[in-house]
C-alpha cells in the first residue's frame, strides 16, 4: 500500500507580526523568513513522519529545488515530480504574537499539471493504493474523476475552497473528505459536525469524514459510526502547518492499520506538536515524537 499526493509545493515568506494586517493598513513585519511549505508538501512529509510509504506527484519551479531536497531529505519518493520553467508556488504568511496565521498563496507552477502528467502517474496505482489532494494545483476535477474511474481510493482536502470547485467538483468521487469547520460550512451550510456529517452522508454514503475543530480536536464519521477525539492543550508558537500534520498522521496511520479513533489521537497529538515550533515542515514531528508526547 502507498500514498500517492498530487500536492503543491510552495516556497513560504514568512512575516511576524503584532497583529494581521487589516484592509487599508500599513504594517511592519519584526521579521522575515523563508521555509519549504504548500499543503502538498507539508502533507507528504507529514505522511512519511507517520512511517507511511509516500510518493509526491506534481510540478516544480526553476526556483524550487530546495522544496525538492527537503522532500526527499524527509523519506518522501519523488519518482512522479516534474520540473517546469514557470517561477514555483509561494504563499505569503503572516504570523501574529498569539500563533495565528493569515495566508496568501500564488500559484505558480502548482498550476502546471496537466491530463498528461495525471495519467501517466496514475497507471502506475492500483485499489490498494491511495491518492491524496488539496484545491492548491491544477486538474483537481481530472484527477478525483480519473480516481473514481480506476476505482483507486481519493483523500480530499478542498483548501482554499471556492465557488468554482463547490460548483464543479465530483465530491462522488471522495473516499475521504478532511476539512475544518469553516470549509464544512462552505459546502454544508451547517456548523455541529453531526449535522455536517448528516449532510454529507446523505448525499454520499460511501464517503467518510474527518473534521478537525480547532481548539475542540477532530471529529470523524461514516456510515456506520461517528468518533471523537479531544484537543491537546499546549502552549501555541505558530498553527502554520498544524491541519497538514494532522491529515498526514491521521491518513498514514489508518493507512498502516490504525483505527479511526486511534489515528484520530495520534494526528492530534502529532499537530499539537507542530504548533508548538515555528514554521510548518520543520515542525512536523516523527512517529517517535508523537509516541513520547502520548506516554508523558
Amino acid at each position: 500500500m502507498r500514498v500517492l499526493n498530487f500536492g503543491s509545493l510552495n516556497i513560504d515568506h514568512i512575516y511576524r507580526v503584532d497583529h494581521i494586517v487589516s484592509p487599508g493598513e500599513t504594517l511592519a513585519a519584526s521579521s522575515l523568513s523563508f521555509a519549504a511549505g504548500g499543503k502538498g508538501l507539508n502533507q507528504s512529509i507529514a505522511l512519511a513522519k507517520s512511517g507511511m510509504l509516500t510518493y509526491h506527484a506534481g510540478c516544480i519551479g526553476s526556483d524550487g529545488q530546495s522544496l525538492e531536497d527537503i522532500l526527499s531529505q524527509n523519506g518522501v519518493k519523488l519518482n512522479y515530480l516534474e520540473k517546469t520553467d514557470s517561477v514555483n508556488g509561494h504563499a505569503i504568511i503572516q504570523v501574529n504574537a498569539q500563533g495565528q496565521n493569515s495566508i496568501v498563496i500564488f500559484g505558480g507552477s502548482n498550476r502546471s499539471i496537466t491530463q498528461e502528467q495525471v495519467d501517466r502517474t496514475l497507471a502506475d496505482f492500483t485499489p490498494q493504493d491511495l491518492v491524496l489532494m488539496q484545491n492548491e494545483t491544477s486538474m483537481v476535477c481530472y484527477i478525483a474523476q480519473r480516481c473514481k474511474e480506476l476505482h483507486i481510493p481519493l483523500a480530499f482536502n478542498p483548501s482554499p475552497i471556492s465557488s468554482e470547485l463547490l460548483d464543479t467538483f465530483p465530491f462522488d468521487a471522495v473516499s475521504y473528505l478532511l476539512v475544518n469547520e469553516t470549509e464544512a460550512y462552505d459546502i454544508t451550510k451547517e456548523k455541529e459536525p453531526d449535522r455536517v456529517a448528516a449532510f454529507l452522508l446523505e448525499k454520499y454514503p460511501e464517503m467518510k469524514l474527518v473534521m478537525t475543530l480547532g481548539g475542540d480536536g477532530a471529529y470523524y464519521a461514516d456510515k456506520n459510526m461517528a468518533l471523537q477525539q479531544p484537543a491537546f492543550h499546549v502552549e501555541a508558537v505558530d498553527t502554520t502547518g498544524a491541519g497538514d500534520t494532522f491529515t498526514g498522521f491521521f491518513l498514514g496511520l489508518v493507512m498502516q492499520g490504525k483505527d479511526y479513533q486511534e489515528a484520530l489521537r495520534y494526528a492530534c497529538a502529532a499537530s499539537a506538536i507542530a504548533v508548538t515550533k515555528q514554521g510548518a515542515a520543520p515542525a512536523i514531528p516523527t512517529l517517535d515524537m508523537v509516541n513520547d508526547f502520548l506516554v508523558k
